[in-house]
């Protein structure tokens, strides 16, 4: 039996796991991929928005040659915190469902190996972000070798054609390094201008190269169909095909929050999750910190005030178990 069993060792899972090894709770932290599997996934040679301070956790110093760190510098950052605090984490253990229990919460696991694996908690921090489960298209060919949700670097595209579906910052990050990479970009955006979220330093670039013609875009546009050699726009003058050889389809990610499915967790219209001020969800004893509750608005919830949730939270944490509070059911 644990105090508390925290879903996700993104930073903001790790900021609980510290958070209450320091309140003296026991804890573990199951993670389905890698630490900060997130950051992992992200292309290879990306640069945070933020300066390194918004990004650190636990009072741990996290020092770079940058002006804003990249996911190298993030990558050893949160290993050696993890490290230093000689943090409870199972990684390649995932979470497939959340019950509730007279003492608290059970939570059953699948680890890599196939074997299965039940934690018993008091309460339950999920902190598992929403970068790894992308918007599906729902469109034939959308599970083809050659299309991605997730980009990563340009030199294996080199002087091939293609395709970058979206308008948001994933989006005009890939298209521009893509074609400073040598390949022939092509963006498909279905509304009729680019977001207006892009950071401000990258959207007058991406413009400039779509107004010179060195990256096409077609706006008001929506690819119904990928083929192997090609995609199908649906576009203001009707269907066309556009010859590619590879799809990247950034339009975006939202929280999956299935192995919560059965403990009736309200929701706002947006598909936000109703928390209160600690982060506490409409289940006693059931915290979400981090982008994780916040599926209508993901685009405002970051590392830099998602670690701050973690805090909130086991601050919570520790006054209930320290008071005896029991949860309702």
């Amino acid at each position: 039996m644990f105090d508390v069993a925290i879903i996700g060792a993104g930073p903001v899972g790790l900021a609980a796991a510290i958070a209450c090894k320091r309140a003296g709770l026991s804890y573990v932290v199951l993670e389905k991929g890698c630490v900060v599997n997130a950051i992992f996934d992200y292309p290879t040679y990306m640069s945070f928005f933020t300066t390194a301070p918004e990004l650190e956790i636990g009072g741990h110093p996290m020092v770079t040659g940058h002006d804003k760190p990249d996911r190298k510098d993030a990558l050893m950052y949160y290993r050696l915190v993890a490290d230093r605090e000689a943090l409870n984490i199972e990684q390649y253990t995932e979470v497939t469902r959340v019950h509730a229990a007279p003492a608290g919460f059970t939570v059953e696991a699948e680890r890599r190996d196939g074997t299965p694996g039940t934690f018993e908690a008091r309460r339950v921090i999920v902190a598992t972000g929403y970068y790894d489960n992308p918007v599906q298209l729902g469109i034939p060919g959308e599970d083809a070798e050659n299309v991605s949700h997730y980009y990563t670097e340009a030199h294996p595209f080199w002087k091939l054609n293609v395709t970058v579906l979206g308008a948001g910052n994933s989006a005009a990050d890939a298209a521009l390094d893509l074609w400073r990479g040598g390949a022939n970009v092509t963006m498909i955006v279905r509304a009729p201008e680019l977001k207006s979220t892009i950071k401000y330093w990258v959207r007058p670039d991406l413009e400039n190269r779509i107004r010179e013609g060195s990256i096409q875009a077609h706006f008001n546009s929506r690819v119904t169909e990928i083929r192997e050699d090609s995609v199908i726009v649906d576009g203001p003058d009707g269907a066309w095909e556009l010859p590619t050889h590879f799809t990247f389809a950034l339009t975006g990610y939202r929280p999956d929050l299935s192995f919560l499915e059965g403990l009736g967790l309200a929701q706002h219209e947006d598909e936000c999750l109703v928390l209160n001020e600690h982060f506490e969800s409409s289940v006693p004893g059931l915290f979400v910190a981090g982008s994780a509750g916040f599926a209508g608005r993901t685009n405002q919830v970051f590392i830099e005030n998602g670690r701050h949730h973690a805090v909130v939270a086991v601050e919570e944490i520790v006054r209930q178990l320290a008071s005896g509070t029991l949860l309702a059911r």
